[in-house]
């Protein structure tokens, strides 16, 4: 009788930590093991995937930031007269009335503190010839009509001797005339005298944006 209240007790101790053992093992696994734990845990997962998709999208940029950025257009020269590598009609020319051709500039830079234009034909058989230089040229001139000059600017020394253009008049065969047109950030101290090197030797580091028209002409 004695020994056997002496097992009672290791055994009620048994019996008790098996007992809260279970119970803690139990508990540990009955969310993940219960079709609810299993909805809870993906739906945890979910929300940090989500989070996560969030945040990567956070990072593209928005379509609408993309279409406010605007397309700088490139300075350029043309004539509604002729199209560029064109021929030259006669009215422009040394056979005709010997006036410059209308001419519309777009593009010019925002920075622009003027323009300078030289028109030259180098298929002379002399070496380029010059055919007009005007610099000076306000920077919101948009364009130049024909036989005119814009206010304000300057006409060079030509190759024909004399300030102001000479229109095409080859002795024989077809040859280009490039309407040379340059953006500077600078404006010129010249003097009507000045020559086509002169020009070119002021602008030097100072072009911004350059462009050029081709037109051609053959004497009939």
């Amino acid at each position: 009788m004695h020994l056997l209240s002496r097992l009672k007790l290791p055994i009620l101790a048994f019996v008790l930590l098996f007992f809260l053992f279970s119970v803690s093992l139990i508990n540990s696994c009955g969310i993940a093991g219960t079709p609810e734990g299993g909805k809870q845990a993906e739906a945890s997962a979910g929300i940090k995937e989500e989070g996560k998709t969030a945040e990567v999208l956070s990072e593209e940029p928005s379509g609408g930031e993309e279409k406010g950025k605007e397309i700088k257009e490139a300075l350029k020269i043309e004539s509604p007269a002729f199209n560029n590598e064109g021929m030259i009609p006669l009215k422009y020319t040394c056979d005709g009335e010997n006036i410059n051709p209308p001419l519309v500039i777009t593009g010019i830079p925002e920075n622009t503190k003027s323009l300078v234009l030289i028109v030259e034909d180098p298929d002379a058989p002399a070496g380029t010839w010059i055919h007009w230089t005007v610099w000076n040229i306000n920077p919101a001139t948009n364009e130049i009509p024909e036989n005119s000059v814009p206010q304000g600017a300057v006409e060079g020394i030509t190759d024909f001797g004399s300030p102001g253009y000479g229109g095409p008049c080859p002795p024989s065969g077809k040859h280009r005339y490039f309407f040379k047109l340059y953006s500077l950030d600078i404006t010129l101290d010249l003097a009507p005298s000045a020559t086509v090197e002169d020009i070119e030797e002021a602008i030097q580091g100072h072009i911004i944006e350059s462009a050029e028209l081709m037109g051609t002409y053959e004497r009939s």
